[in-house]
C-alpha cells in the first residue's frame, strides 16, 4: 500500500567533506586498465537557502501537488526486460532515466511525499548519482552496491548511503525472480536506519498553467543505444503512459507507469572514470551545465532550455525566450537523453 507521508524527520547539516580525493591512488579501477586519476570533487558548500525561491507551504517542491515536509529517499532501480515490471515506481515523486553499460538504462526513483510498501528491483550506483543528487541536501541513496573504487566518492558525499550489508532490514529478496533482480527495498525501513535525511527541498521546478505555444503531441520516442522509451499522451488520464522497448511500462502495485510530465533533457554522456566487472566503461550524463530539452505536458511538446551552474543549484527550465517552464502538477519523469 501506497500511504501520504506525515512524519517529519530533523535535518543533518551538510558535509561534503571530499578529503579521501587526495590520495589519487585509491581510485584505481580493479580489473585491466591503468589507475584512475583523482575523482573531481562534484559538492561545494550549498547554496545559501535565502537565493533559493521558496517553495509554498504545504506544497511538493517536486510534483506540485499537496504534501508535508518528509525526507528524500532516493533508490537506483533495475530496468533491463528482466526486471520488469517494477514495483513501487507509481509512488515516486520523480523518475530520472540514466544511460548505464551497453547502452541500457537504469532509473533513479525520489520520493518524498508518498512511500509504497515496497520498491525494486534495486541495483548499484553509478558516479553520475553524486552530482545528480547534489542539490537534494542530504538524501537517503539505496542501491544494491557500487564497484569498489566508486564506494570512497559515495561515503564522502553528501548522502546517507543504505546497502543491503547495511541494512539487511531494509531489504528483502523475492523468491519470484532470479538474481540480480529480486532485490526489493522496504522504503520505511529504508528511512529509518538514516533518521538524519534532509526533508524536500526547493530543485529549481516551477509548477503551474501551460505556457503558451507548444507542438501537439501524441506521443515521443527517446533512443539510447539499447533502450527505447516512448510517452503517448493519455486524455482520459491526463498523463502520459510509459512503454519500454516497446511494451507499456507498469507497476505491479498501482499498474500503468503514467507520470503527469515528462522532461527529455538533453546532456552530454560521456566516459567516467569507472568500468564494471566486464570491463565495459561506465557512462556519466553530465547533469551541470546547461542545454536543450523537451518538456511534454497536458498533450504539447515545449522547447525548453536547461541550466544548472553547480551541482549544489537547482535545474531551471524556461522557454527559449528565457520565461520559466511551468510543469503540470504530478509525477514528473526526467528523461537525460544524449545530446544527438
Amino acid at each position: 500500500m501506497t500511504g501520504e507521508r506525515g512524519v517529519r524527520r530533523p535535518g543533518r547539516v551538510l558535509t561534503a567533506l571530499l578529503c579521501a580525493l587526495t590520495a589519487a591512488g585509491l581510485y584505481g579501477c580493479s580489473g585491466p586498465g591503468p589507475s584512475e586519476p583523482s575523482p573531481t570533487p562534484t559538492t561545494a558548500p550549498a547554496t545559501p537557502p535565502s537565493t533559493r525561491p521558496a517553495t509554498p507551504t504545504g506544497v511538493s517542491p517536486f510534483t506540485g501537488l499537496p504534501a508535508r515536509p518528509a525526507p528524500v529517499l532516493a533508490v537506483k532501480i533495475d530496468n533491463v526486460p528482466a526486471a520488469r515490471p517494477h514495483t513501487g515506481l507509481g509512488a515516486a515523486d520523480l523518475v530520472y532515466v540514466e544511460q548505464v553499460e551497453g547502452g541500457v538504462t537504469r532509473l533513479l526513483a525520489v520520493y518524498s511525499s508518498r512511500l509504497p510498501d515496497l520498491t525494486g528491483p534495486v541495483r548499484s550506483a553509478r558516479e553520475s548519482d553524486i552530482a545528480l543528487l547534489g542539490d537534494f541536501g542530504r538524501p537517503v541513496l539505496a542501491y544494491s552496491g557500487a564497484q569498489s573504487a566508486l564506494n570512497p566518492l559515495l561515503r564522502a558525499a553528501p548522502l546517507d548511503l543504505v546497502t543491503e550489508s547495511g541494512a539487511p532490514q531494509a531489504f528483502r529478496r523475492s523468491p519470484d525472480r532470479p538474481a540480480p533482480h529480486n532485490l526489493y527495498l522496504r522504503p520505511g525501513a529504508a528511512l529509518a536506519a538514516a533518521p538524519g535525511a534532509d526533508d524536500a527541498r526547493d530543485i529549481g521546478f516551477r509548477f503551474g498553467p501551460a505556457p503558451p505555444g507548444g507542438n501537439p503531441a501524441e506521443s515521443s520516442t527517446v533512443r539510447y543505444p539499447a533502450a527505447r522509451y516512448t510517452f503517448t499522451w493519455s486524455a482520459a488520464d491526463r498523463a502520459w503512459r510509459v512503454a519500454m522497448d516497446g511494451r507499456e511500462a507498469r507497476a505491479t502495485d498501482t499498474g500503468p507507469l503514467i507520470p503527469s510530465t515528462v522532461v527529455v533533457q538533453r546532456v552530454t554522456v560521456r566516459p567516467s572514470r569507472f568500468h564494471d566487472r566486464l570491463g565495459s566503461v561506465s557512462p556519466y550524463s553530465e547533469t551541470v551545465g546547461s542545454g536543450t530539452a523537451l518538456v511534454l505536458r497536458d498533450g504539447r511538446a515545449h522547447e525548453a532550455r536547461w541550466s544548472r551552474p553547480a551541482a549544489t543549484s537547482g535545474t531551471t527550465f524556461t522557454t527559449p525566450a528565457g520565461a520559466p517552464l511551468p510543469f503540470a502538477p504530478g509525477q514528473v519523469w526526467i528523461v537525460l537523453a544524449p545530446n544527438a
